[in-house]
Order: structure tokens, then C-alpha cells, then sequence
């Protein structure tokens, strides 16, 4: 089966597309600051203050200590805020008062500088200038500043909180498509005109002979189907429904090779209702059986295990095949198909392991209680 291309899963690319987009847009917001700085410089410049009012010396003079206070405290901002929000939670109110503190004072020396050379201020008055606008450059920074960090800081924890939403719907859909793969993968093997004519030319066989058996056979097979359709993509499955659907496919199999397959199946009663991805452990038998007794005249014995190893399940698939090397699994194989559908619905925890144990070969599923 064809495995079809997946939705991207959100990654750090998100992030790095996010801070882009952000950096473009300070970017911009700085240059048109400076841009109108150099404009209403020109304009207070070539027009002359002595022709402006009062009231339009104080906008000039106000509009130089938001430039030369804004600037630096938004870049500066900018670039800590999520760290500090990450390193120092409980201090991030307080390191950023310090640092708008810093700035408004820098900014106020800056803006009182400018005014001096533009004529704005008179001579001398530099410091006595300095001195009566730092207190309120101070609180107007310091309460602006707060408020546009508090709203960065809660914009980045949405956007994150979004993203990492999206992951999980994509991690969702992607174990939504491995299972309706899985499901397809099994009715088309159930569908499959060697396996469904054999099974029923082995019905037929056994109308006359054995006609309870005959009976038996066709409620296996749509046992079988009825699964493979009507599995729920959102539920785990308890052990013993499993098991139902391991047998039905094994005596099913058996009508066909007789002799050729032996299975024994030994799980304790009180592992009969862990909770186990649907068509999993069918889908190791299926495989023994497909590559090891359809292939050889002696066919095979396959035992099935489960056991508890702390706070996991085990679910075993012996047979006396030749063996095979976890390597050679690809992920078009219902193996390798598997294997995702474990990485998914359980991550590092859900694994599957094939191993040579002695003569038989071994494929191993460990699933968390």
C-alpha cells in the first residue's frame, strides 16, 4: 500500500517565520519614527523656531524625548522580553522596569542634547532641562512600557499555544490517516482475490463434508470484515477483542493450510482487557503467515504471547520462520506502518522489536499500561 504524503507538522520554522514577520514590522516602525524625526527636523530647521508658538516648541521638544526614548526601549525590549519571560518569570516585571528606567534615562540625556543643538533649549540649560523631565520621562516609560510588554509577552504565549495546537491536530490527522491505512490495508488483504477466493473455495470444501465448520468459517470472515470497517480511529481496543480477530484470521487461515499452520495462543486472564491499538498484534500474525507459511511447504508454528514488564505490555509473535532484520522494514510495510502508528499514539514508549530468539524469530510490541 501506498503510504500518501502527510500535512507539514509545525516546527521551529513556524517560530522563525513569526520573530521574521515581528522583526519586520519593529523594523519598520523605528524607521518611520526616525524618518518623521528627520522631517520635523527640517521643518523646525528651515522654517526658523523663533515662528513657532509655545505650544509648538513643547510638541517639538516632546516629540524628541518620545523618539529618543522609544527607540532604544523597543528594541531593547523586543529582543528580551521572551527570554526573560523564559529564564526569570517572577523577575521579568521587575528587570524590565530597570531597563525602561535605564532607557528613559539615556533617552532624556539624548533628547536634551538635540534640543541644545537645535536651539530649542536655551544655552546652559542643559542639566536643569535633564533634571526636570527625567521624573516624568521615567513614570510615562515605565507605564507604557509595561503595558506594551505585558501584551508582547501574552501575544508570543498565544501564538505559541496556537502552534503547538496545530502540531497536535496535524499529529492527530497523521495518526487518523496511519489507522485508515492500517484499516484499508486490512480489508484489502481480507478482499484480496487469492485470500477471499481460497477462503471461499475452502467453504465450498467443507459444505459437504463439514458443514457446521462451513458455517463457522463464514462468521470468522465477517467477524473479520465487520472489524476491519467499523474500527474506532480515536479508541484503543481492549486485548481480547484483539484476540477474537487474531483467532477468526488464524482458523480462517487454517481452512487453507491445514496442517501447514500451527498457532497457540497464551495470554493471562487479567491482561484480557488492556487497552491495545486495533489491528496491531493482527497485523504481526498476518505477517508470519504471508512470509514464512505461505512460502514454505512445512509451513510454520506461530505462538503468541503477553506479559507485563513494569508499566508495560508485551505482545509476542514467535514463528520458526528464517528471520528477518528490523532494518529491511520500510514504511509502504504494514510493519513499518505500525511503527508509526505506535510512535504517534504512544511516542518513545510505544516500540516494536524483532529479534532471533534461539530457531524462531521474534517480533515484539511494547506498549505502555
Amino acid at each position: 500500500m501506498t503510504n500518501k504524503t502527510c500535512a507539514p507538522t509545525p516546527g521551529p520554522g513556524d517560530d522563525r517565520k513569526q520573530i521574521s514577520s515581528y522583526a519586520l514590522f519593529i523594523t519598520r516602525m523605528l524607521w518611520s519614527v526616525l524618518g518623521a524625526t528627520v522631517v520635523v527636523l527640517s521643518l523646525f530647521v528651515t522654517s526658523g523656531h523663533t515662528r513657532l508658538s509655545q505650544s509648538g516648541i513643547e510638541a517639538v521638544a516632546a516629540f524628541f524625548y518620545a523618539a529618543s526614548i522609544s527607540v532604544p526601549s523597543t528594541l531593547i525590549l523586543t529582543w528580551l522580553t521572551h527570554r526573560l519571560s523564559k529564564k526569570y518569570p517572577r523577575l521579568t516585571i521587575l528587570l524590565t522596569v530597570l531597563i525602561l528606567v535605564c532607557t528613559a534615562t539615556i533617552g532624556s540625556l539624548v533628547a536634551g542634547l538635540l534640543l541644545q543643538m537645535t536651539g530649542i533649549s536655551s544655552p546652559g540649560g542643559y542639566w536643569h532641562e535633564f533634571h526636570a523631565s527625567l521624573p516624568f520621562a521615567i513614570v510615562i516609560s515605565v507605564m507604557i512600557g509595561l503595558v506594551m510588554t505585558t501584551y508582547e509577552t501574552l501575544r508570543y504565549k498565544l501564538q505559541a499555544a496556537n502552534l503547538e495546537l496545530r502540531t497536535k491536530q496535524v499529529e492527530q490527522e497523521r495518526a487518523y490517516k496511519l489507522l485508515a491505512e492500517a484499516q484499508l490495508s486490512s480489508l484489502e488483504s481480507r478482499i484480496h482475490p487469492h485470500f477471499l477466493f481460497n477462503t471461499l473455495n475452502s467453504i465450498a470444501a467443507l459444505i459437504p463434508s463439514d458443514p457446521a465448520r462451513a458455517e463457522d468459517t463464514v462468521g470468522k470472515l465477517a467477524s473479520l470484515l465487520r472489524f476491519s470497517l467499523n474500527v474506532n480511529p480515536t479508541r484503543l481496543v481492549p486485548l481480547s477483542q484483539e484476540l477474537k480477530i487474531v483467532r477468526d484470521y488464524l482458523e480462517i487461515e487454517k481452512t487453507r493450510f491445514g496442517a501447514r499452520i500451527r498457532f497457540e495462543i497464551t495470554v493471562a486472564a487479567d491482561l484480557q482487557d488492556v487497552k491495545v491499538p486495533p489491528l496491531a498484534l493482527q497485523s504481526l500474525v498476518e505477517n508470519s503467515v504471508k512470509h514464512v507459511v505461505a512460502h514454505r511447504t512445512q509451513g510454520a508454528e506461530i505462538q503468541i504471547t503477553a506479559s507485563k514488564d513494569l508499566n508495560r505490555i508485551l505482545l509476542t509473535v514467535l514463528d520458526d520462520g528464517p528471520g528477518f532484520s528490523q532494518d529491511t522494514i520500510t514504511p509502504e510495510h504494514g510493519l513499518g506502518n505500525l511503527i508509526a502508528r505506535l510512535e504517534l499514539l504512544f511516542g518513545p514508549a510505544g516500540q516494536l522489536h524483532v529479534t532471533r530468539e534461539g530457531e524462531k524469530t521474534a517480533v515484539r510490541l511494547a506498549i505502555p499500561l
